[in-house]
């Protein structure tokens, strides 16, 4: 099949998902090493115009009979590049997923902890890949701002409410922050979240493998079965091999496991909107996480919806440093007196520091923000 056809899919698959990835080479090398010549050709047919399709809309769209495109589907799926499971009513949507957030290289990663060779060179290009879009957003940097701008929350914070000897940490009401008035309550406690669901399912953490392929192991923890899917999403993960279906409690058994850790709980909801029920659940460390290493690295900004916000009680602070070392965005340092002080603007509410402040100094204030913080200018 010609490149030409390659790169139209390409510039397709890439408008599925918010990160501009330029055109480039190593892209076409990801193209060729995950699609088949026969699903290129599927996805410019039926994707085209629009990411998500009934099967009627696909017989429309390419002309083929059922069986030829649940062929195609059911290969994408396998991949990751295609979710296809009911809705509510029970009609499937066949939808076509990005490269990233939440797409191929999520689910390509967090099936399993050995990969073979055709995975590892998958993962040497994605990390080429995300160094070729940090430099055209480099280079168009003042340009980018704007737009950085209406990205919704990518992920919302849900804080621990325990320090390391098992004590509640205290929680207080922000009241530099209008109250604000939700049309449906969020839940903030990750064990209530879990207990909504009926389907849910654990896989590898992605980000985490994804480091070790790289020759970069996590420095915080060596727990790697720490991603949870919910509901459809969990279906969909199972019924595809990319993780297990779990009960309640195995799965609190690990939310606990990844606390004890220091990972920070994110929750990810559809299309950003907290309205809607979570479709997942990431246990983040600060050296692995995507979100938070393309942040750093001047790709994206941090947007982030939380609920909390930490506070330090400076007569308590012993100037320790260990909220500095645990802090997932390095939202802490310490002052001139020696004691800890945190960025308003950059916390996250992730509660990380509060539990395992030594000295108990450290507390939430409720309230709902949303953080956004661009990506650093690397240059002048």
């Amino acid at each position: 099949m010609s490149e030409k056809k390659y790169k139209s899919a390409a510039q397709i698959i890439v408008k599925a998902g918010m990160l501009p990835f330029p055109i480039t080479d190593t892209l076409m090398d990801i193209m060729h090493l995950l699609y088949t010549d026969e699903e290129i050709d599927f996805i410019i047919k039926a994707f085209k115009r629009r990411p998500s399709l009934t099967m009627d809309q696909l017989k429309g769209k390419t002309g083929m009979v059922e069986q030829e495109i649940l062929k195609n589907v059911n290969s994408m799926a396998k991949k990751g590049a295609l979710f296809n499971q009911p809705s509510s009513k029970g009609l499937i949507v066949y939808r076509l997923l990005p490269l990233i957030m939440i797409g191929v290289f999520e689910y390509t990663y967090m099936k399993k902890i050995e990969f073979n060779e055709k995975e590892k060179e998958i993962a040497v290009l994605f990390d080429k890949l995300f160094e070729e879009v940090k430099e055209v957003i480099q280079d168009k940097y003042d340009m980018m701002l704007p737009m950085f701008k209406k990205i919704p929350p990518i992920d919302r914070t849900v804080p621990v409410y325990e320090n390391i000897e098992g004590n509640e940490i205290k929680i207080e009401i922000n009241k530099e922050i209008e109250p604000h008035e939700e049309k449906v309550l969020t839940a903030n406690n990750i064990r209530d979240i879990i207990n909504k669901f009926d389907d849910i399912a654990v896989a590898h953490c992605f980000c985490r493998n994804h480091q070790d392929l790289l020759g970069k192991p996590c420095q915080i923890t060596d727990l790697r079965e720490t991603c949870f899917t919910f509901g459809k999403s969990a279906r969909f993960v199972s019924s595809q091999g990319f993780g297990r279906l779990v009960s309640q409690e195995e799965a609190l058994e690990i939310l606990k496991k990844s606390e004890d850790a220091g990972l920070v709980h994110k929750a990810f909801h559809p299309h950003g909107n907290i309205e809607r029920d979570e479709t997942s659940i990431c246990n983040c460390c600060k050296d692995c996480c995507a979100t938070f290493m393309l942040w750093k690295g001047g790709v994206i900004p941090m947007v982030n919806d939380t609920n909390f916000l930490s506070n330090i009680d400076q007569e308590l602070c012993s100037g320790c440093g260990t909220c500095i070392k645990k802090c997932p965005v390095d939202a802490i340092e310490l002052n001139e007196e020696n004691k800890a002080e945190r960025n308003p603007d950059w916390c996250i509410g992730c509660g990380i520091c509060a539990r395992f402040c030594p000295e108990s100094a450290i507390s939430l204030l409720e309230g709902k923000r949303t953080v956004y913080v661009p990506p650093p200018k690397l240059r002048d």
